[in-house]
């Protein structure tokens, strides 16, 4: 292995997450004559194959695996030296991988900015997607941080609790109770529910809360995503429960409303986590502080209004 250069190892690298020799070389700009030549003296230097081919497709063999592994490791490390330096000159000089829960993007971004804004020189990667993508990505490593309500249990993790996640009922603006105070949550009986995907944290939640009460709503419709049930709730289909951060944009003449429903909001909290035994880059871990800090700054309950500022 001492032959193999490190050229080689980001050629190999390549082909192994894009399990083709042709869009690693559009990736690396070279030729696919030179991937294919670099892979073999790569294989040569290893002792071993590393790639097999079956039909049409490439297959990592277990040298090959093993060899990936190492690669992701090292070239982990190499970047972190890179930040580090900068560090060190006096600069934060980077990338950020973050991976957060659909919900989030409603906050998120705006904090990012303002980070970006005091260290211009690092490149961010925001990936919004919903539960099972982030904890797939999480088992597979893809990012550094991971933002989310619900951090997987089975999943050995650094989480840290940030801003809090106040789940709310929410109905069109017309709704016969979006009047009253203090409505007893048994008035929600046979109302109908606008839910989301099976799977999600807020419906988990919701579930819980109205399996302690003995409340039995319909479930007229499930959704994916908060915005197609914010307009199906201002299209009169149900009401919903969602995150108050879902809220934060709407205006004094939004169609929607929330209802002061006994035992709501339900107290949840965000969560900034990144995988048990992985070493933050310098970028990553002042990103976390970075939130840490500016969202302790924050009065409870005071997050919507803080957010838009």
């Amino acid at each position: 292995m001492i032959q193999a250069t490190l050229h080689q190892l980001v050629v190999f690298e390549a082909v192994a997450r894009h399990g083709s020799f042709t869009r690693a070389a559009e990736e690396l700009s070279i030729t696919q004559p030179t991937v294919s030549s670099q892979i073999k003296q790569l294989s040569s230097a290893v002792g071993l194959p590393l790639f097999e081919q079956i039909g049409k497709r490439l297959y990592l063999t277990d040298a090959g695996k093993e060899l990936v592994a190492t690669c992701q490791d090292m070239f982990e490390k190499l970047q972190n030296f890179e930040m580090k330096m900068a560090d060190l000159k006096g600069t934060k000089q980077g990338s950020l991988s973050l991976a957060v829960i659909t919900t989030a993007k409603y906050f998120v971004p705006r904090l990012l900015g303002r980070f970006c804004q005091k260290y211009p020189g690092i490149d961010v990667s925001l990936t919004v997607i919903n539960h099972q993508e982030i904890t797939r990505r999480m088992l597979e490593n893809q990012d550094d941080l991971y933002i989310l309500s619900q951090p997987p249990a089975e999943i050995d993790l650094c989480t840290q609790a940030f801003l809090d996640n106040p789940l709310v009922v929410v109905a069109p603006r017309d709704h016969p109770l979006a009047r009253e105070k203090n409505i007893p949550i048994k008035k929600l009986n046979g109302e109908a529910f606008i839910m989301r995907e099976q799977g999600s944290g807020t419906r988990s939640a919701v579930h819980q809360l109205f399996a302690k009460h003995k409340i039995d709503v319909k479930v007229k419709l499930e959704l994916g995503s908060n915005e197609a049930i914010k307009q199906a709730i201002a299209g009169g289909l149900g009401i919903s429960v969602l995150s108050e951060h879902t809220l934060i944009w709407e205006g004094p003449i939004s169609e929607l409303t929330i209802l002061d429903v006994q035992h709501f909001p339900i107290e949840r909290r965000w969560y900034v986590t990144h995988l048990g035994g992985k070493q933050l880059s310098v970028i990553a871990t002042a990103f976390k502080d970075y939130l840490i800090e500016e969202c302790n700054k924050i009065p409870t309950h005071s997050s919507k209004m803080f957010l838009q500022v």
